[in-house]
């Protein structure tokens, strides 16, 4: 067990130019030469970071590693979770740990389990119908994040959660100052402000008028004592955040990827069982969500024979994991036939993403009726056009102009 420190990188790490849904190159070298190694974050505080699949398992399911933000040493990288932490707010049962995350997860699980998500699928088939309708009768190009990837699992979290439909646009703007790490602190500080009030009055309204949905069963949850007011706001603000935000990258991502491959977007089209599998891939091969398995160590622990003391943060490098040659044979390649079901783009352990079986029933139903619908759907500008979303937490492009034959 060793505790040497070298010359530290900083993080977060630039993608590749030119290459930008590979991960940063350093993460390959890192697996291979230093896969427990030390950065420095933008704030100037140190952290490790666990490149290797195996690694990144251990530590994610280790009880010794905390997911609680308020924790001193935690490695804060996103803007908005250090306004929370700053302002005081209830982190969300995301950033908490036992027993008092398995008793706010186990409030919201239900609305996400196989069952429930089974007999959501008819009418997300019907929203993304509609939604390719509306694509299909208007004018080419048309920007397929705008009108497929955010309405779709934005519309179906308000659904759960009991939102209006109609205030969507609204949650998405302040849901951008949120997650883009080039907002200003006060930038971040208002959207979260915004979104917060929105849930106060959206709690007194339940309050008076429930109903079945979500929100409506936090603030039951609420008057029989179980929960705080705070933690009812933070609870429906992070699954609004996170039921819609990561889904819609995954959807135009995925769809760039399969246009940008193919021979994979063909298969798929001729062959919608291939869903499941393609879904799984496209997880792995992107792994958007970079900073939602940042932890803290609350004992001393040895990782990949580094020894990472108590109060040290630890990055696990979900992109590196899912690229690691010894859980994916020829990681670098999309191959929509693989089994991939392993891949750790959720997380893993006890903090592995609760809303996991709602993204997958969007992104399988997504995919193959997009190209089944529309089998000419082809990028309108060069690929080298496109801007991503190159600072932030969640990776994903800001358009996908698309046109068809």
């Amino acid at each position: 067990m060793t505790n040497v420190q070298h010359d530290a990188p900083a993080f977060p790490m630039a993608r590749p130019p030119g290459c930008p849904l590979d991960p940063p190159a350093e993460y390959g070298r890192m697996r291979a030469e230093a896969p427990v190694t030390p950065a420095i974050l933008p704030d100037g505080s140190r952290t490790w970071l666990i490149s290797r699949y195996a690694d990144v398992r251990a530590v994610l399911r280790d009880p010794r590693v905390s997911a609680d933000l308020r924790k001193p040493g935690f490695p804060i990288i996103s803007a908005a979770e250090r306004t929370l932490v700053d302002v005081g707010f209830h982190p969300g049962f995301i950033r908490t740990d036992p027993p008092e995350h398995g008793q706010l997860r186990r409030m919201v699980s239900a609305d996400f389990t196989i069952r429930r998500v089974k007999a959501l699928r008819p009418a997300i088939q019907r929203l993304v119908d509609e939604r390719v309708d509306r694509i299909l009768d208007g004018p080419k190009p048309v920007d397929l994040v705008a009108e497929l990837a955010l309405p779709v699992p934005s519309t179906v979290i308000c659904w759960l959660l009991g939102v209006p439909v109609a205030d969507i646009g609204k949650f998405n703007e302040w849901t951008r100052a949120v997650v883009d790490a080039d907002t200003t602190p006060e930038q971040t500080q208002e959207a979260n402000a915004a979104i917060l009030g929105y849930f106060d009055e959206l709690i007194a309204i339940k309050q008076r008028e429930p109903a079945d949905d979500i929100v409506s069963r936090l603030v039951r949850q609420h008057e029989a004592g179980k929960l705080t007011r705070p933690e009812v706001l933070t609870t429906s603000m992070l699954l609004l955040v996170a039921g819609h935000e990561t889904t819609a990258n995954m959807i135009s991502l995925g769809v760039l990827t399969l246009l940008q491959h193919p021979e994979q977007a063909a298969a798929l089209r001729e062959n919608a069982g291939l869903a499941s599998r393609a879904v799984e891939e496209l997880l792995r091969y992107l792994s958007i969500s970079e900073f939602a398995t940042t932890r803290v160590a609350t004992e001393d622990l040895e990782v990949g024979g580094r020894l990472i003391r108590a109060g040290d943060g630890i990055v696990a490098l979900t992109p590196s994991a899912n690229r690691d040659a010894t859980a994916f044979p020829d990681p670098d390649t999309v191959d929509i036939h693989r089994k991939s079901r392993q891949h750790v783009a959720f997380g893993f352990g006890p903090h592995q993403c609760v809303g996991q079986s709602l993204a997958r029933a969007e992104l399988q139903i997504v995919f193959p009726t997009l190209l089944r619908r529309i089998p000419g759907l082809r990028l309108a500008v060069p690929a080298e056009e496109l801007r991503y979303k190159l600072n932030e937490g969640i990776f994903g492009v800001l358009s996908l102009p698309v046109a068809w034959d």
